[in-house]
């Protein structure tokens, strides 16, 4: 796992640094991206303020049993309390995703 990324938003005149993890999958396509979507009472994305964090799967392609494996198994996970598939439409920040 990496945490070498973060974005920085600017808003009110102060700066706001939201962290990226990456993992790549060894021998795949597959990447994995864990972002933070709050910092010091800001977020990353405010259409989603009750998510902590966001997932994005880039690469491969993953098939809907699989998603739904995981996502079973992120559920199972002490402490979490939601796990939704986000489609692109609900996303009305995108840009705050680049890094």
């Amino acid at each position: 796992m990496n945490n070498d990324f973060e974005i920085q938003l600017t808003k009110k005149q102060r700066k706001y640094f939201f962290s990226i993890y990456e993992y790549a999958v060894p021998s795949t396509c597959l990447v994995h991206y864990l972002y933070n979507n709050q910092f010091d009472g800001e977020y990353l994305l405010p259409e989603f303020k009750h998510l902590d964090f966001l997932w994005l799967i880039k690469g491969e392609t993953v098939s809907s049993e699989e998603l739904k494996s995981l996502m079973q198994s992120i559920k199972s996970l002490p402490g979490v309390q939601l796990v939704n598939e986000m489609t692109n439409e609900k996303i009305k920040h995108k840009q705050h995703l680049i890094f």
